[in-house]
């Protein structure tokens, strides 16, 4: 039965991705009705209520959408990575003055909705009591914020050794426990760690690359981490491996640095997003100061593509308007930045390193993001039972939106192999790659 409401509804859905058959998506409203799109939609838009694209769509942000999923107004069912494009499809529909006029002209004819009052959710907004951004005390709250969800909500998506970044797909077999090893292992040879040596992992996590390097190279490992929740984990995982003698992990910021004998190798994985673009050269400062001269670091991290070209006074505008990327800063990442690779390198060679090296594994974290997407949805319930279906959400669409954005080119991941000269201007490293790709390296 056609009613004022899903005429209206109908209409918007027009004006903002034209007939049903020309849309990438298929609808359901409400009453069950379904709007089916081409014969290649990979997934279908739920709106739950005859308010919802009213929701959806007031005031026209990128934010806007993006809550209106997550306090289930809509819902995606299907591919969610594909479902990830709706804010571009939406934001190139409202280009222009008289577009957004002519569609709110329509959205005004929908219902009213108050959302019922909800205490599921999980905003930063508090983070704003703990001093100025990056501070030592907000940065530990923050990491808390993305990290303490509790180590059994994180163990339902990665791999069996917990390992939160990129993975390295060496084959197209691989599973992604092959291929976290295989990063976990590239790192270690790309720093060339030997027996002996003193290796730091900043921002360790849940201790996998600290006791890999221990277990397998021999190093005397150490990891430091601002999320006691991982700190915690970690400790029980190296104490249950029998590595207690030559790993451990402390609770520490990356500022402390320094003040202990020095290390021969130091990596990052993951972890310079937290940093701050500020807070950048006194970062490759403090793990400088922590490493002996000659030695090498691997700062491995993500960084923005699309922020490293010029925009137009109009385009940062209209960023701004579309309230562009609040989705993480407010519920995902506190404080977080990306920052272009030329900003890494930068802050880098300018608190004394030398760069050596730089390899992009964009693909590879398209690929790793599709294996999390898939385990957390194979999940869910389980997921909403630990962290609540909002949270559920939260996570199932930002990993789907970091896939997106890996895979179209946006964001980039970057591992940068950094040296400390000795005197003389001696590094650690050999005169190719040749080693790197050694397959008798291997165990």
């Amino acid at each position: 039965m056609t009613t004022p409401e899903t005429q209206a509804t109908r209409r918007v859905l027009e004006d903002l991705f034209g007939q049903p058959e020309e849309r990438p998506f298929a609808v359901r409203l409400w009453d069950g009705s379904v709007e089916r799109g081409r014969a290649d939609a990979r997934f279908t838009l739920v709106l739950r209520h005859a308010g919802a694209l009213r929701r959806m769509l007031v005031p026209p942000t990128e934010l806007s959408i993006i809550e209106s999923y997550l306090f289930d107004d809509t819902d995606i069912e299907g591919d969610m990575e594909a479902a990830a494009a709706l804010g571009d499809l939406v934001a190139s529909r409202l280009s222009r003055k008289r577009d957004v006029l002519r569609v709110m002209r329509h959205v005004a004819a929908l219902p009213t909705y108050d959302r019922p009052a909800t205490t599921t959710s999980r905003a930063a907004r508090v983070l704003q009591r703990f001093g100025r951004q990056h501070s030592r005390r907000r940065d530990r709250r923050a990491v808390q914020f993305h990290y303490d969800l509790g180590n059994d909500f994180f163990a339902l998506f990665l791999d069996r050794r917990m390992v939160y970044s990129c993975a390295y797909f060496e084959s197209e077999g691989d599973d992604l426990d092959d291929a976290q090893l295989a990063k976990l292992d590239y790192v270690c040879r790309k720093l060339r760690l030997r027996p002996g040596e003193r290796f730091l992992d900043v921002g360790c996590g849940w201790g996998s690359l600290v006791m890999h390097a221990a277990e397998r190279y021999g190093v005397e490992a150490v990891g430091i981490t601002l999320s006691e929740k991982q700190a915690a984990l970690a400790r029980e995982r190296i104490a249950a491996a029998g590595l207690t003698g030559t790993c451990r992990v402390e609770l520490r910021d990356y500022r402390t640095l320094g003040r202990d004998a020095p290390f021969d190798k130091a990596a990052s994985i993951g972890m310079v997003e937290h940093v701050g673009s500020r807070k950048l050269p006194a970062y490759f400062a403090a793990v400088l100061r922590a490493l002996r001269p000659g030695g090498l670091f691997l700062n491995h991290g993500i960084v923005t593509i699309a922020g490293a070209r010029p925009k137009s006074v109009l385009t940062r505008v209209m960023d701004r308007v579309w309230r562009r990327n609040e989705f993480i800063e407010r519920y995902v990442f506190p404080d977080g930045v990306l920052v272009p690779s030329a900003a890494v390198v930068e802050s880098a060679e300018s608190a004394g390193f030398e760069l050596r090296d730089v390899e992009s594994l964009r693909e590879h974290y398209t690929r790793t993001l599709r294996h999390w997407i898939r385990r957390l949805e194979e999940r869910h319930e389980r997921a909403a039972e630990l962290v609540s279906e909002f949270t559920y959400r939260v996570w199932r669409l930002y990993m789907s939106g970091s896939a997106y954005a890996f895979n179209t080119g946006r964001i980039g991941v970057i591992q940068t192999l950094l040296a400390r000269q000795g005197p003389g201007g001696m590094v650690s490293l050999p005169r190719t790659r040749r080693d790197l790709y050694d397959e008798r390296g291997r165990d």
